[in-house]
């Protein structure tokens, strides 16, 4: 039981909705982290795709 509980805080905290480079709160965060498995909301994959320095 310990470890369910351990194993639903993390992905509680790995779908948070929070953007990992501008920090911001978006609902395509989740679907980047399920396609591409990245936390990056819709505008940061655009730029980095577009720019990916």
């Amino acid at each position: 039981m310990i470890e369910d509980i351990d194993k639903s805080k993390i992905m509680e905290k790995e779908l948070d909705d929070i953007c990992d480079e501008c920090k911001k709160t978006d609902k395509s965060v989740t679907g980047n982290l399920i396609l591409t498995g990245f936390k990056l909301c819709k505008s940061c994959r655009i730029s980095k795709t577009l720019f990916p320095i």
